[in-house]
């Protein structure tokens, strides 16, 4: 059945939508080509304008002085907007990267930026490495079958990220179970609970625990990312305790939720594209070009919003001050305008305009780290993989906001 503009704007509404490639990516062109400035207005949700042009989305990003993160960085249904409003009066709300603009953006950035210059990520490779070559081990040690998103790739990201921050292994299960009901809060599997208070649980055993960290930290300073925003000055005084919490909740889980999903997306993509994976298997030093296609493929932050300060014409659409825009990141990703046969899956892919990290001001913190761990681990994996291939039905996590693959199947055969 032939799908209309405004279902396809809809689709942007519905967390399911987003476990459905085909169907989401099928909503998406059609924007592209016959809407792709749109007004969506879905039950449950305050209405938005869904931005899915490579170009748009691009000078939204730029505008970030007329665009702003604030008050709804984020798509969530109205009784979550709601919710958050009340929290912002009362001074409790979760106050990340992604909920700030500038000067407090630029500012509170600046604290945990030294940690991702080349500089750190030169340093921090080995141990990279060290935990890719662990997880093909591990690999290896599952004999041949297992469900590579949940028993690998969700695994090894979690463990470098931790790694960095300086929290004890012991306390990584912890950070797993809290990081999947965070970002799976639309997903039935994954979610602690319906309500948005029941939701905002999560973030409060998040807070829980990072508060004993900040205080272990401040008494006890160690050569760790969990140090430095712990006893990180601005304007002379600590970080209050709402926003400490806050830097290692986006810390923890945006480093890494967005590149597991980038790992089991990419090996998936490799399995189902079998003369790119020979391709790369024969020619590794096209990696670093390949490792951009994944991510450009996986696109794991599928939207940010930005709310007008003023009235403003984007693509001939009149915005008013007030309204909310969502990016659409999978959209401009598979721009016909920008990526040469987008839907092709190309290995050697070059240029790679692809917009997965954002742009400007708020370009991800952790890009660097995302490459150099998506490297590290495909240059461990596919020297030693003689075969691949899927032992049944990949299933997409149902989100609005972070995801990819929940359930990736494999069979395959390692050498060593």
């Amino acid at each position: 059945m032939t799908m209309t503009v405004d279902e396809a704007g809809r689709v942007l509404a519905t967390p399911s939508a987003y476990a459905d490639d085909a169907r989401f990516h099928e909503a998406l062109a059609l924007l592209r080509r016959e809407s792709p400035v749109h007004r969506v207005e879905q039950d449950g949700y305050n209405p938005f304008w869904a931005v899915t042009r490579h170009a748009d989305v691009l000078e939204v990003e730029r505008r970030h002085d007329l665009f702003l993160n604030a008050p709804r960085p984020i798509l969530g249904t109205a009784e979550f907007d709601a919710f958050n409003a009340e929290r912002i009066a009362q001074g409790t709300a979760l106050r990340t990267l992604i909920h700030m603009d500038d000067p407090d953006h630029r500012v509170i950035r600046a604290i945990g930026a030294d940690w991702f210059r080349p500089k750190a990520m030169r340093a921090l490779e080995p141990r990279v490495r060290e935990l890719a070559r662990r997880y093909v081990d591990r690999l290896a040690d599952l004999g041949g079958r297992c469900d590579f998103a949940r028993e690998v790739a969700v695994h090894f990201p979690l463990y470098v990220i931790l790694s960095l921050l300086g929290l004890p292994e012991s306390d990584f299960d912890r950070m797993l179970k809290l990081t999947q009901e965070l970002f799976g809060g639309d997903d039935a599997e994954l979610q602690r609970g319906t309500t948005a208070e029941e939701k905002l649980t999560v973030l409060l055993d998040f807070f829980a625990y990072f508060q004993e960290l900040t205080a272990a930290r401040r008494a006890r300073p160690t050569d760790d990312l969990a140090s430095a925003i712990a006893n990180a000055r601005v304007d002379g005084e600590p970080l209050n305790d709402m926003d400490t919490a806050s830097y290692y909740v986006i810390i923890a889980t945006a480093g890494h939720d967005t590149t597991s999903s980038t790992i089991a997306g990419g090996l998936h993509a490799l399995m189902t594209h079998p003369d790119q994976l020979e391709r790369l298997r024969g020619d590794l030093a096209l990696m670093p070009l390949a490792v951009d296609e994944m991510i450009r493929w996986v696109t794991p932050v599928k939207e940010f919003m930005r709310t007008a300060t003023t009235d403003y014409e984007l693509r001939g659409v009149p915005i008013r001050a007030g309204d909310s825009l969502l990016l659409s990141y999978p959209s401009a990703n598979r721009d016909e305008d920008v990526f040469a046969d987008p839907f092709r899956f190309d290995v050697g892919r070059d240029p790679n305009k692809h917009l997965a990290f954002g742009f400007g001001v708020h370009y991800c913190l952790g890009a660097a780290l995302a490459r150099i761990e998506v490297r590290a681990f495909f240059e461990e994996l596919l020297p030693r993989l003689e075969s691949v291939e899927p032992d049944g039905e990949p299933i997409g996590i149902a989100t609005t906001f972070v995801g990819g693959l929940k359930r990736l199947p494999i069979r395959y055969t390692l050498k060593g």
